[in-house]
This record gives structure tokens, C-alpha cells and sequence, in this order.
């Protein structure tokens, strides 16, 4: 199927509002004003970690106090409290932790609980959400009832506008670095990457660019940037010659793809390194921070961004995903043709041309209605509150056609109505750098629906994140399911879909439950 060639991708896009759900889209240029926006947040409760902030300037505002606890539960304090408390994060479209759990699965083992972040299984999974009529996010939140006391998953869902055929995207100047390394000998590394990159060359327009750099215990540029109207044939001869030699020197592929791409810059154009690698260190400066810090220097100097996709059944998740936050970029894990075209005919086309830059999200939840909340996933993602505006903090860049999932277990006051979070997303236009802003909201009256009779995307993403929690050994989300009962619901969802990834979900959960996770 990968060597047959890409189809239109896709997923529908279903406007139609559902009860509980509060829709905005476009863009609107975003405010200045010092002191714009929700208020800072109150004090936690006092038996989790804080960590009391004084060192910030002077500025009118009151101490903060944070809750420093790995993905646990924000208190808001009744009475006098501010009316809303921040959860602020960069967006993230990365999908390799899950593909690289089902991987494990399926060789029968269960993953290391560090390496599993459930907001990328979250995002592992389309979603119908309305697309704004121009570049930049449609924002919707709504959400349901768990079962447990109170408690309700929210859903904050962002959705960028799909591929334009009335406005050419940008031409793409792409940096392909490749582990040639002894362990890319494996079934399903290199060969893998070979058949990939030819499928990828011949979907690629004429006016695009690729170059070609191979690592093992150094690296070198096999090609330099070429363009395909008359070097398409060169690109297919320097990948077939590809082949595993010895060790594996990260730090020499990346920074020679660096050095490579920023010889070959086109102005105009979207410019990337796509890094392919079992990311195994073992030459060189194997330090994340090492390497990080080369990537930071190129992304700074010429805003060449990185994308990162793993192979193997060994494979360095932490490295990757730290040098693909780091390059502003992303990262995914292909583990068969099906995942690599998936990989080279869609999602690497839609992040040609980009949508946003240097996004961030935050919601504001309502003291008066809400007693507890906690963002499920992104503990790498989380930015400072009052960095929220600050354009000079990195943020996430999204392309075409994508959305981007953050599930909240959110539990609201005994008795009360009323207004319980709104919604914010922030990004940089990717042309002009103007900063733009857009949000929408929820009431407690849209989360009164049972979970179960919610529409079949929030039921997906929640039992996603049961999954993801499951597997990290911390199953404390409220109205988590039994691992039986969460694998009979996502064998229900897969029936009703009839979703192929659905279908992959509820058979990696299966697998999860012969291995007694």
C-alpha cells in the first residue's frame, strides 16, 4: 500500500453543533493592554508541593502560588479567592508515544510507564471539530459527567483550517537526516526509511527541495539541496544507496543536517530538518543538552524547524522528543508501511506550509463553580501563566488540517451553575508574526451529560486517557473504568465507528490486559 502512493487524506469534518458544546472561530487580532486577561491564580490546597514565586518583578500583582505536584489535582480555595485560576501550555501534535506503546504491544511487553504521555495518545486520534474560515484555530469546549462525585472530562479542542488548493502552499526546502547506524539494520528501521522517503520524493512538487545527510559514526551530506523539477531522479539514486554501517552519532547527524539545511536556505520557503532514527546515542556527545543545544543555535539563526520520526522495537523516545520541543517541532513513531504513509503522505505535507507559530493555550476556570481541576498529559508542555502573552516564549507550531485535544478532569461545586472555564489559544501568524487570539467557553450545565452518551471523538480521547493512565500506573482519573470494562468500551466505540484506529486502540488495550497491566 506505501509503495502504491497517497491518497487524499482526511477525516470528516462534521459542523453540526452537539447539545453541551461552545464553538468560536477566525482570528482576531489579540489585545496589548498590560493586565489583559483572567486574573492570577489563588492558593492550592495546602498538602500538595508549592512552591511561592517572589522573585518575579514588581508589577502590581499578588504572589502566586503553583502546584509543582507530576499531573496532580488543582484545588481552588472558596470564598475571597480570584475568579479564575490558569492552566497555560504549549500545544503539541506529537503522536510517537503512542505508536511507539502499540509497538511494544505488539511484541508483547507493555511500555515504560516514563515513556507513555497521554496527551499524545489523546492526539492520536481524528477529530470532527468546525475549521475557521481562515489561517489560525476554531476553539471548542464541551465535555461530560464521569459517574464519579462531581466530577466531569472536559474537553478543550483546537482545529487549524485544511489545505487551500486556491492558494499555493510555500515551496519546501526539507533536510532528510538518516540513521545509518548498525541497529538501523533491523526489519523495519532502514529499509523502512528507504521505501518512506521514495514515496515521499515522488509526492513532492517540483519547486521543493531535499537534501540528504547519513549518520553512523560520523555523518556526511550525500546530497546537497537539490531541487526536484530536474533532481528528482538524484534523490531516488542517493536513497537506494542508503545502507547500515556502524555506531550511532546523533550529535554529528544533527549537526551536519543543520549545517546542510542552513547552506541550502531558501527564503520564502518552508525550511526543515525531518531527522529518522531508532535516536540509540551511543558516539559523540550522547547528552540530550549537548545536542539540544546545536538545535537551539540553527532553530534561533534561521528558524529552521524539526521533525522527528522514530523506528525500531529499541528506540530512544525521551531523546527524540526532547530534541523535536527543542527544534520547535514535532515527532511521531512509524512502525510499518501503513504508519509510514500515514507519516510521509500526510502528516509531513501538512507541515509544509504552517498555520501557527509558537501556539499556546490557556483556560481560566471559575472559582465559583469549580472546586477541582487537572490538565490531563503535557507536563513538558506547561508554560508559565504570565508567559501566556509573552510572544518571546516558544510555543507549538501547527500546520493544515490539524487539531489538537486537552482533556481536563474538572470537578464543580455541589449545587452551583454557571460559567466553568474559558478557553485561549494564542499563536504567531506564520507570515506576518502578528500575534492573534481566540477563545470560547463552557457552562456547568454542558458538562450535565453522561460520558457514555457523549458524542464518539470525546468518548475516544476519554478512553485514550484512561489508556495512557493506565499504563503510567497512575489510574486516578475520576470514573476511570476497569481495565476490562475500559477494553468492552473500546471495543463498543470501534464497532460503532468502524475506525480503523479505533479498532488498533481497543486491540492495544486488549494486549495491555493479557500482559496484566
Amino acid at each position: 500500500m506505501l509503495l502504491a502512493g497517497c491518497d487524499g487524506g482526511g477525516g470528516s469534518d462534521d459542523n453540526r453543533p452537539r447539545t453541551g458544546e461552545k464553538r468560536a472561530s477566525g482570528a482576531q487580532p489579540a489585545p496589548h493592554a498590560p493586565g489583559y486577561g483572567a486574573p492570577a491564580p489563588g492558593a492550592p490546597d495546602g498538602g500538595r508541593t508549592q512552591d511561592r514565586r517572589e522573585d518575579r518583578p514588581e508589577d502590581g500583582r499578588e504572589d502566586r502560588w503553583e502546584d509543582r505536584s507530576q499531573g496532580g489535582d488543582r484545588d481552588i480555595a472558596p470564598g475571597p479567592a480570584p475568579a479564575d485560576l490558569l492552566s497555560t501550555f504549549a500545544l503539541d501534535v506529537d503522536t510517537a508515544s503512542y505508536g511507539y506503546a502499540r509497538r511494544t504491544l505488539d511484541r508483547g511487553r507493555l511500555p515504560d510507564p516514563a515513556a507513555v504521555r497521554p496527551e499524545e495518545f489523546v492526539n492520536s486520534f481524528r477529530q470532527d471539530y468546525p475549521r475557521p474560515d481562515g489561517d489560525g484555530f476554531s476553539v471548542t469546549v464541551d465535555g461530560a459527567r464521569t459517574g464519579a462525585d462531581g466530577w466531569s472530562l472536559m474537553r478543550v479542542g483546537l482545529a487549524t483550517r485544511a489545505d487551500d488548493e486556491r492558494r499555493a502552499r510555500p515551496p519546501a526546502a526539507l533536510t532528510f537526516v538518516v540513521d545509518i547506524s548498525g541497529s538501523m539494520a533491523e526489519p523495519g528501521r532502514l529499509d523502512l526509511v528507504r521505501k518512506s522517503l521514495g514515496v515521499m520524493t515522488d509526492q513532492l512538487r517540483d519547486d521543493d527541495s531535499v537534501a540528504l545527510v547519513t549518520f553512523s559514526d560520523r555523518a556526511e551530506t550525500v546530497l546537497p539541496m537539490t531541487r526536484l523539477d530536474d533532481g528528482r531522479d538524484r534523490v531516488h539514486a542517493a536513497v537506494d544507496r542508503l545502507r547500515p554501517t556502524t555506531s550511532t552519532n546523533v550529535e554529528a547527524g544533527i549537526t551536519t543536517g543543520y549545517d546542510t539545511a542552513s547552506r541550502g536556505l531558501r527564503e520564502g520557503a518552508t525550511n526543515r530538518v525531518v531527522l529518522l532514527s531508532d535516536a540509540l546515542a551511543n558516539t559523540g556527545d550522547t547528552t540530550a543538552d549537548g545536542i539540544l543545544r546545536r538545535v537551539e543555535e540553527a532553530r534561533r539563526a534561521h528558524g529552521i524547524t524539526l521533525f522527528g520520526v522514530g523506528v525500531g522495537s529499541d528506540y530512544g523516545d525521551d531523546l527524540m522528543e526532547r530534541l523535536a520541543d527543542r527544534g520547535d517541532g514535532h515527532t511521531t513513531y512509524v512502525a510499518d508501511e501503513a504508519d509510514a504513509r500515514e507519516v510521509f503522505c500526510e502528516r509531513l505535507p501538512a507541515q509544509i506550509d504552517l498555520r501557527a507559530r509558537d501556539a499556546k493555550a490557556q483556560v481560566a476556570f471559575d472559582a465559583g463553580t469549580v472546586e477541582r481541576f487537572r490538565l490531563i498529559g503535557y507536563d513538558n508542555r506547561r508554560v508559565a501563566d504570565e508567559d501566556f502573552r509573552d510572544d518571546r516564549v516558544d510555543g507549538g507550531e501547527v500546520g493544515t488540517g490539524h487539531t489538537v485535544t486537552a482533556l481536563y478532569a474538572v470537578r464543580t461545586r455541589p449545587g452551583v451553575d454557571g460559567p466553568v472555564a474559558t478557553a485561549r489559544v494564542r499563536w504567531l501568524d506564520p507570515r506576518s508574526r502578528a500575534p492573534r487570539e481566540e477563545s470560547a467557553g463552557v457552562a456547568a450545565a454542558d458538562l450535565e451529560g453522561p460520558l457514555t452518551e457523549s458524542g464518539s471523538g470525546l468518548q475516544v480521547a476519554a478512553a485514550a486517557a484512561y489508556f495512557a493512565e493506565g499504563l503510567r500506573g497512575t489510574s486516578s482519573l475520576p470514573g476511570a473504568p476497569s481495565p476490562d470494562g475500559l477494553e468492552d468500551w473500546a471495543e463498543a466505540l470501534a464497532f460503532v465507528t468502524r475506525d480503523q484506529a479505533v479498532r488498533e486502540l481497543a486491540d492495544g488495550i486488549r494486549r495491555a490486559n493479557e500482559l496484566g497491566f
